[in-house]
């Protein structure tokens, strides 16, 4: 609209509506035109707008599969320009990715140049890549120019492009797809093309199968990268049949023997999807971080194939065991998602089980065959037609000649010309009688009169007229039968079926790649590997000095040899221990923390700090460290004389910040943490009271406060112990002599009494040991 509107006519285009309406409508627009154009595939070819056009661009440059190269930048160009209006970087990463045989298990796009790798590098620029399609692309579009499916305006008008393509294979299912549109996702793992097409059979020959019946030809996905799936039998099969799952997809690997008990994991085939240098460095990580003990290195030696080395750190590990450990807790395994989502006759978004998706694939192949059927009879029926014209012409040769050569307007006096006469003439040989019926008279057509004004002079031939009642015979035999197959279902099916044979056969295990590339194997249970099959058992001797300085020392020592610390410090805990031990720290804010002997550094420095190990904050001091016991139970106090019995196994950490076990409130602090070993319990007060009660008043708990142990007027408490009632009481005199009290009835009393003053030689540092 070139003229100007004045201030009424322009209102009169304003158009009022609520905002949430006119804000949904657009949505809801966009959403369509997401869903429906470019992330959900359709489930007759299988491929989303972009890859089919630009398969449909490399077409109409003649990119065949035996032809040319063509620079990309001129693919994804005319893609963009012709068909497909949107980033030609876009258009160029769908392009390559057609081309990679990591990503798609039958690619379409025959690439020259570096298309990227399975280490997740990107491709090389458009200009310097060339590309045509492959053998499986061009069977994409067999039958393109037959009307085989409908033709649209692109975007501007200009050109046609095809709603669909033909596909002579169910592409969904064998190339797989991946899409998130609005609302809703789509995610097909690859499949092997001679699977399904015998599942295709299957459900030809029995419509009403079974979805668990298509199991025993389509067992699973097959993954371009291979690899082992070990999903069981019964969740593949609720998948395919709803639609929605998982598969849980494990690397290949085998175990290379390296002599002398030495032993190495080669991995030969990695997980669908999972880019091999990122799987190498987050492994490493591992190592460095130590998650993986049993693991000592990783080697990437791959050069055109998977090789990738894990390097035990002990031989006598057994493979298994350190695979499943690897599979736990990195990507050597993972669980590749099943969504179904797609688009049925390209409007209708469905998720579908495996049976309608071949289902939908085998209606539009039945649609397909009768477009191409009734395309074929359109060029029989004028072929036909101008054999006709040639029979009338050899019928009457010297009236043709006479009205060609003379007639100012031959085509106009052929038309007009009335034809008549037998077709019977003789050879040297025999008499030859045409089997075409007398014509008396007729007309030409318009279209018969011009082949036979366009016939060559060396047509003329006697043999030519043969050729032609044969030529016209085989093809009226061939329309008698396309008009059978048009009017019966079954043949309409049997030839179908025949088509599908040959597809199996061209992409079958003969065709390179056609062999299924991932196996099936059981999971089996996997429990977590202990501590002891991930380290050589060895012992050692633990050493923390008083500034928390831990180091360990090769060898059972002597526990009295004299050892080096930093000045000012000195010894504080030493005991033997093995490197398969877990180390439990109780600090005095309660906490215990996790340390594995193991991962101690080694006696010929002063060791580290143990604070770097764990997070124990600074105003916290060290109560106790000891090796686990499992099944053990511990007596645990704080400083205002609260406390409670815990088991070992409840007080392990899994992290550096250990696990909060006993409650403290400031200015009281964790104090006791000793073995349970008895029936009672011995308090002793900072007033030197001591205090006696059986262990079963004390409550078994994984938390908490606790319980008050002894009661105190002023101060706290200074030590507990737990002991046999029957064996006696026993401390270290001032003079170090071990003195037992066997006569304990004085001091006997309920747990929270205030007790009574300690025997006499009892410790002046009121601790019991």
């Amino acid at each position: 609209m070139s003229e100007i509107l004045d201030d009424d006519e322009f209102e009169s285009y304003e158009v009022a509506e609520p905002l949430h309406r006119a804000i949904g409508d657009r949505y809801l627009t966009y959403a369509l035109s997401t869903i429906m154009h470019r992330a959900l595939p359709d489930a007759r070819d299988g491929l989303k707008p972009v890859h089919r056009r630009i398969l449909y661009a490399m077409n109409r440059l003649k990119l065949a599969s035996n032809g040319k190269f063509l620079k990309s930048a001129k693919i994804s160009g005319d893609t963009m320009g012709d068909f497909h209006p949107h980033g030609d970087a876009a258009i160029y990463d769908a392009m390559a990715r057609l081309a990679q045989d990591f990503a798609v298990r039958y690619p379409l796009v025959d690439g020259q140049g570096n298309f990227g790798n399975i280490d997740g590098d990107n491709p090389a620029a458009s200009r310097y890549t060339e590309a045509r399609m492959t053998f499986v692309a061009e069977a994409m579009l067999q039958g393109l120019d037959e009307n085989a499916v409908d033709f649209r305006d692109n975007y501007d008008g200009r050109l046609t492009e095809p709603v669909v393509l033909p596909a002579e294979f169910p592409s969904l299912l064998a190339n797989g797809a991946a899409g998130i549109a609005v609302g809703m996702a789509t995610n097909i793992p690859p499949h092997n093309i001679a699977e399904l097409v015998d599942a295709c059979i299957h459900l030809i020959k029995t419509p009403d199968a079974r979805d668990d019946t298509l199991l025993n030809y389509v067992p699973g996905p097959d993954f371009p990268t291979g690899g082992v799936i070990v999903e069981p039998k019964e969740s593949i099969a609720n998948a395919y049949s709803t639609g929605r799952g998982s598969f849980r997809l494990r690397c290949k690997w085998e175990v290379e023997d390296l002599g002398r008990g030495q032993w190495q994991v080669v991995v030969t085939e990695i997980p669908y999807q999972v880019q091999k240098s990122k799987l190498i460095e987050k492994i490493a990580e591992l190592i460095q971080n130590k998650k993986v003990p049993i693991l000592a290195d990783i080697r990437d030696e791959s050069a055109d194939d998977i090789r990738v080395i894990l390097e035990p750190k002990s031989k006598n590990v057994e493979p298994d065991i350190l695979m499943g450990t690897m599979f736990k807790h990195s990507d050597l395994e993972v669980r590749f998602s099943l969504n179904m989502n797609v688009l049925i006759d390209g409007v209708t978004p469905k998720v579908c089980s495996m049976k309608e998706v071949l289902r939908a694939f085998l209606d539009h192949r039945r649609e397909v065959l009768g477009r191409r059927s009734k395309h074929r009879m359109e060029k029989i029926d004028h072929r036909l037609e101008v054999l006709e014209g040639f029979i009338i012409a050899f019928l009457n040769l010297d009236r043709v000649i006479d009205i060609i050569r003379y007639d100012d307007k031959p085509k106009e006096a052929l038309m007009a010309e009335t034809w008549g006469g037998a077709f019977a003439r003789a050879t040297s040989e025999a008499d030859y009688v045409s089997p075409l019926p007398a014509k008396d008279e007729g007309e030409l057509s318009e279209v018969q009169a011009e082949a036979i004004l366009n016939m060559r002079l060396r047509s003329l031939r006697r043999l030519e007229e043969i050729e032609l009642v044969k030529e016209r015979d085989a093809l009226m035999e061939e329309r008698a039968g396309l008009e059978d197959l048009l009017a019966s279902e079954d043949l309409q099916w049997g030839r179908i079926t025949e088509q599908l044979r040959e597809t199996k056969k061209k992409f079958g295990k003969d065709f390179d790649g056609g062999a299924r590339r991932t196996a099936f194997a059981e999971a089996g249970d996997f429990e977590e590997v202990p501590i002891e099959a991930m380290i050589d058992k060895e012992p050692i001797t633990v050493v923390c000095s008083q500034m928390g300085w831990i180091r360990a020392m090769s060898g059972h020592i002597d526990l009295t040899r004299e050892l080096k610390f930093k000045d000012g410090d000195g010894p504080k805990f030493i005991f033997h221990a093995e490197t398969t031990d877990r180390l439990l720290v109780f600090g005095t804010n309660g906490r215990f923390y996790t340390v594995s002997a193991a991962n101690l550094p080694g006696g010929r420095g002063m060791g580290e700090p143990l604070r770097l190990m764990v997070d124990l904050p600074n105003e916290a001091d060290i109560v106790d460290i000891f090796a686990h016991q499992p099944d053990r139970k511990l007596l645990v106090a704080s400083s205002a004389g609260d406390g409670f019995v815990v088991e070992e196994n409840e007080i392990l950490a899994q992290t550096r910040t250990g696990k909060q076990v006993l409650n403290v409130r400031a200015p009281s602090q964790a104090l006791v943490c000793k073995p349970v070993d008895g029936d009672s319990v011995a308090c002793v007060g900072e007033n030197r009271k001591v205090l006696v009660f059986d262990l079963d008043e004390l409550p078994v708990m994984a938390r908490g406060k606790g319980v008050r142990l002894q009661k105190y007027k002023d101060g706290g408490l200074s030590d507990a112990a737990t002991f046999t009632r029957s064996e006696g009481l026993s401390w270290k005199d001032p003079a170090g002599r071990t003195r037992t009290e066997v006569e304990l009835a004085e001091w006997t009393g309920k747990r929270a009494g205030t007790g009574r003053m300690a025997p006499r030689g009892f410790p002046r540092d009121n601790k019991f040991n």
